[in-house]
């Protein structure tokens, strides 16, 4: 799983957020380090509701626009606890090879 992917999918673990909302919370999840384009997460989330990983919470009008909220699945938290104790076992292969050199 790319790092934006995880992102997406971290910002949607503690409640609903909309597009902007995502991408707000991604950057600040990654401490500035990952910035996801537009193109990137409207992408990604397509990819991930139609994986089942994600679905529409709700819609709202703002301003005369819509605006989609998108909230985790329990397949889609699944998917990130399965990613994130993967990623966690590569930092630990890391720190112990580097302990050692």
């Amino acid at each position: 799983m790319q790092d934006p992917t995880f992102l997406i999918l971290l910002a949607l673990s503690d409640r609903p957020r909309h597009g902007y909302g995502i991408l707000l919370e991604a950057k600040e999840l990654s401490g500035g380090t990952i910035r996801i384009g537009p193109g990137t997460l409207y992408g990604a989330l397509e990819r991930l509701e139609d994986a089942g990983h994600i679905e529409l919470d709700r819609e709202e009008i703002e301003d005369g626009r819509p605006r989609r909220y998108y909230r985790l699945t329990r397949r889609g938290r699944g998917v990130l606890v399965e990613e994130t104790q993967r990623r966690d076992a590569l930092v630990g292969l890391a720190k112990r090879r580097l302990a050692h050199r």
